[in-house]
Parts: structure tokens; C-alpha cells; sequence
């Protein structure tokens, strides 16, 4: 029998999920921002979000396996680029799609769901 380890559970959801050794992250989004909404000051925040959740589960960027980014307006899709290019260590690009979508709230703009690989 596999073990599945739940972390940061509501009646929801997990924020987390660990089952054979790979790491499931609930979608994260770059929310509570102070200021002017902006793609870029979003996706930093939402990327930012996923390193403590990645540390948290005994991972980290470099082991990222798989992401599914959701952007609410493909005009944006350059300005996401920009910050996720900088962020994904050289030679660490998961495998990635990404997606125009509507979403949960008028002010998000960008959301990613993540699986990657425990340490």
C-alpha cells in the first residue's frame, strides 16, 4: 500500500500532496498584492509562493517536473515569460503548458499548478 501525505489540509483541499515520491501542489496564485495589479508583480508573488511550498515538501525548483500555468488574457503571456524565464534555473525547464483561462476572481491574472520530484 502507498502512502499519500497530505500537507496544509482544509475540507477543500491539500496545499500539498506527496505520494511516491513526487510532489503535487495545489494551483497557486499571486494574490494579496498591495498596489497596481500587474502581471509581472503577480507571477513574481505566485512563483514565490511555490518556493516555500516546494521547500516546504523537501523539494525545490530544479526538481520541478511539470507545470501548468493558467494566464486570464494571452496579451499577458510575454510579460509571464519574462518573469517564469528568470526564475527556472538553466537546465532545470520542466515541462510546461500554458493556457488562457478564466478564473476564480476578476484581479487574478495568473495561477500555476506544479509537480515535481522530492529530493
Amino acid at each position: 500500500m502507498s502512502t499519500i501525505t497530505r500537507m496544509e489540509t482544509s475540507e477543500r483541499m491539500s496545499k500539498i500532496v506527496i505520494h511516491n515520491n513526487t510532489i503535487y501542489l495545489c494551483g497557486q496564485v499571486g494574490a494579496d498584492l498591495d498596489g497596481p495589479v500587474s502581471m509581472t508583480a503577480q507571477t513574481e508573488n505566485m512563483l514565490s509562493r511555490v518556493d516555500s511550498l516546494l521547500e516546504q515538501a523537501g523539494s525545490s525548483r530544479e526538481l520541478i517536473l511539470s507545470a501548468t500555468i493558467y494566464v486570464r488574457d494571452m496579451k499577458d503571456f510575454a510579460e509571464m515569460n519574462a518573469v517564469w524565464d528568470n526564475w527556472v534555473p538553466e537546465g532545470h525547464a520542466p515541462a510546461r503548458a500554458c493556457v488562457e483561462a478564466r478564473m476564480a476572481r476578476p484581479d487574478l491574472l495568473v495561477e500555476i499548478s506544479v509537480i515535481a520530484a522530492m529530493r
